[in-house]
């Protein structure tokens, strides 16, 4: 019995040891399962597939005579007669035209010749042309460009289907994960890099700027070509690159592909853009402009202005806050400028604003941005001259708007509110930005013309429990709004 009772135990241990064994392979077969998924072995079988719809382009351009930089070389140096004979010898001893050439990348997206790149690539050529992965060339004609966005189609007459790629999404891309960018990096042909998404939505200068950033090798001549996801799905183009020397230190960025089908779509159809046009200046909302708004969190664009055009004519109003478009809430005035262009001209959207301290919503038929013309300001009949009366209030001196200041500061004719003729540089308002020469135009939103005015409408704030006043400020005829806190 004594035996028996030990030699079970040790049954047991050995089927569980052969368990714990066929566990453990398991888990690192599924490991190195997941790690093979994560992290390719190769990228060779991706860049097979997408190789042919990649090409090279090159573009020439005729430069006048005596046009682009020259070395600079003082008067009387040794080298002067050195380099007057250098430009004469290039310039064949006569003052004539010259063809500069430029390389770039693109991509066929169609199988009948429409090709992408970059607007920058193809910018002022006079001729354009495509080489393929084969070695083919072929010459090509622009179809159309977009400045904002830096994209340009083309279209090249093959005789055959080309092979092409498809716009993926880039929404769905997220921070790591792989990406490969290809194209004709410095000249050299060819050429595919890896990396991955190191950000998103980064901005760099445009209003429709939506870039991936990427640690893929991207150099000069990279422009205008694919970033694939590991689908063979176009998410980017390559435009940008961030560098102190030319050259790749990983920080690239591509236009997001969900910004680029929309151009090119319309670049297709017409031949430019056409983008929706809401028609009003707006700003950020900050924490004391949503503070002295009585807004519940900072978000959405505070209108500024309403000039002539669909706003207006769908009611809104200066000093509104757009809170959503569509049904989508709206972050800033980034995100509003990109959630109109990319709307359809002619589109009724409905919009939510805040105000005065209330939502609404309004129902408002967009234009054309491209169509959109400033309308300039009115001539008025003058006012009688007023002795003026001044005011210190916020830390500004302020005086009523006469005519002398209104010719001094060269305003226009039906401009009205209190001048700010002096800021205390220790004040609020001096570090939000407030200098001599800035118009009042409201506080409260509402209207003010004297000091009195503004004293009324800094007692209802008080009142009202606010810790700062809104202020609607024009300078050089731009209007903007400013929260000066009342303590």
């Amino acid at each position: 019995m004594r035996a028996l009772a030990l030699s079970i135990p040790n049954q047991e241990n050995r089927a569980a040891r052969a368990l714990l064994v066929t566990l453990m392979a398991g888990i690192l077969m599924l490991a190195q399962a997941v790690s093979a998924w994560a992290r390719p072995d190769s990228f060779a079988d991706l860049a097979d597939k997408i190789s042919p719809s990649v090409v090279n382009i090159t573009t020439t351009t005729v430069v006048a005579a005596g046009a682009g930089p020259n070395p600079i070389v003082p008067e009387g140096s040794p080298f002067e007669d050195f380099f007057k004979e250098f430009q004469d010898r290039n310039r064949g001893g006569g003052d004539r035209p010259r063809k500069a050439s430029a390389l770039g990348s693109g991509f066929v997206i169609s199988e009948d010749g429409y090709i992408v790149t970059n607007n920058h690539v193809i910018e002022n050529a006079d001729e354009i042309v495509i080489e393929f992965f084969s070695g083919e060339e072929l010459p090509a004609k622009l179809i159309g460009r977009d400045v904002n966005t830096d994209i340009a189609l083309l279209k090249v007459e093959a005789g055959k289907p080309l092979p092409y790629v498809n716009f993926g999404n880039s929404d769905t891309m997220r921070v790591g994960d792989w990406v490969v960018a290809m194209g004709n990096p410095l000249g050299q042909g060819f050429s595919v890099s890896a990396g991955i998404v190191s950000a998103r939505n980064r901005a760099l200068s445009g209003s429709y700027d939506d870039y991936i950033q990427t640690d893929a090798a991207i150099n000069r001549g990279n422009s205008g070509g694919p970033l694939f996801n590991l689908d063979g799905d176009v998410i980017g183009v390559n435009t940008a690159i961030l560098s102190p020397n030319g050259g790749s230190i990983g920080i690239g960025f591509s236009m997001a592909s969900n910004v680029v089908s929309k151009v090119v779509d319309q670049l297709k159809q017409y031949g430019e853009t056409r983008r929706g046009w809401l028609g009003v200046r707006i700003q950020d909302v900050t924490d004391d402009l949503a503070e002295s708004l009585g807004l519940e969190k900072t978000a959405g664009a505070l209108v500024t202005d309403v000039p002539d055009g669909p706003a207006k004519d769908g009611g809104i109003l200066q000093g509104d806050v757009i809170l959503s478009f569509e049904g989508t809430e709206v972050a800033d005035t980034r995100g509003l400028v990109r959630m109109v262009g990319n709307a359809d001209v002619g589109a009724a959207v409905r919009m939510v604003v805040f105000r005065e301290g209330k939502t609404q919503t309004l129902k408002v038929t967009l234009g054309r941005r491209e169509d959109a013309e400033k309308s300039d300001a009115g001539n008025g009949e003058p006012m009688e001259e007023a002795a003026p009366e001044k005011a210190d209030l916020l830390g500004m001196s302020l005086s009523v708007l006469s005519e002398a200041l209104r010719e001094e500061l060269k305003l226009a004719p039906d401009a009205e509110g209190l001048v700010v003729t002096a800021v205390d540089e220790t004040s609020v308002a001096y570090e939000k930005g407030m200098r001599a020469g800035d118009l009042v135009a409201e506080a409260g939103q509402q209207a003010v013309a004297t000091p009195a005015d503004l004293e009324a409408q800094i007692g209802q704030a008080k009142d009202s429990g606010r810790k700062s006043l809104l202020l609607l400020v024009r300078r050089a005829g731009e209007p903007r709004f400013v929260a000066l806190p009342l303590e």
